[in-house]
């Protein structure tokens, strides 16, 4: 497929050359600049672009295993031969994400999370869904391409999602590539966790179970939603004062911390939301994918949290 629209681009560069050249010829006019009609054709300074399936080639090369045989981390929309005109990161690729996308004249975004509503982004059951449909038609009106990078950055060494909170949160000097998920910090109590988490990472609300004075000093930082056991396992194996993390489900990993505090064990919960909690990891993959692409603009758009307070 993309030796046959190389095949076509060919055909259509030597054409607008030869057209280019007979309108020169024959009515004086100045002649358009080689370097326009490259940029036309999907180039920049005279060298091809890069495809979206060559960024997504250089990004898998430094991920360890990659590329994997099963992953959520595919293409949602669009083609992997479209030129790159400029690149969005995000949590998910939501319609004003899309829109914002479209106004940079950016046409490839990297999503962590579902587009389409589900794990595997399955749309069968949504095909005639209007919801489904007009984000659908959005992406393909502009033309841009909607690729997961879920299952690789977490797969990263070290994670990207993890070292982009552990950035805005003032704490990489912390972090301990020999137990990643625990932050052995100065003694800070509860509340001022949750409160450098609402003003480093731009979260409107936090949820607490615990003392909020309590003071602590061992810290265990799940993003995401890792699940309800590995949430629990952590919390036995690591025995943390605070476990922060993205999301839990309410019937596990709260009840659980609950029942802790009920037996006096000196051990609370941050839950941060899962969009906000990794959002840090989509915009730190800015700094790690520029210099790797280093003539493709890009932009971090964050999706933010969905929901108000009441």
């Amino acid at each position: 497929m993309i030796k046959h629209q190389s095949k076509i681009q060919s055909a259509y560069t030597m054409g607008r050359r030869k057209f280019l050249a007979s309108i020169t010829a024959t009515t004086g006019l100045v002649a358009i600049s080689e370097k326009s009609v490259a940029h036309d054709r999907g180039t920049f300074n005279g060298a091809p672009a890069l495809t979206v399936q060559q960024v997504i080639d250089l990004i898998l090369k430094e991920i360890p295993g990659a590329p994997f045989a099963k992953t959520v981390d595919t293409i949602k929309s669009g083609e992997g031969g479209q030129p790159v005109t400029g690149i969005v990161t995000t949590m998910f690729a939501t319609v004003d994400v899309i829109r914002k996308a479209a106004s940079l004249g950016a046409n490839f975004i990297i999503a962590h999370e579902p587009t389409f509503y589900n794990h595997n982004d399955d749309t069968e059951w949504l095909e005639k869904d209007q919801v489904y449909n007009f984000k659908r038609d959005l992406l393909n009106k502009h033309k841009i391409v909607v690729w997961r990078f879920h299952d690789y950055i977490h797969t990263y060494r070290p994670d990207g999602v993890l070292m982009g909170v552990l950035t805005k949160l003032g704490w990489e000097k912390y972090y301990n590539a020999e137990n990643p998920a625990l932050v052995v910090h100065p003694p800070i109590t509860v509340d001022e966790i949750a409160t450098l988490a609402k003003k480093n990472m731009d979260i409107s609300m936090v949820r607490i179970i615990g003392d909020r004075k309590q003071v602590c000093k061992r810290i265990a930082l799940i993003p995401g939603a890792a699940g309800g056991k590995a949430q629990i396992e952590l919390l036995q194996k690591q025995k943390p004062d605070v476990l922060l993390v993205g999301e839990v489900h309410e019937w596990e990993t709260a009840e659980y911390v609950r029942d802790a505090q009920a037996m006096g064990l000196p051990m609370s919960l941050i839950v941060m939301g899962h969009a906000e909690s990794e959002e840090p990891g989509m915009a730190w993959l800015v700094s790690w994918l520029s210099p790797r692409v280093k003539d493709i603009k890009i932009t971090h758009v964050p999706s933010h949290d969905p929901f108000q307070e009441v």
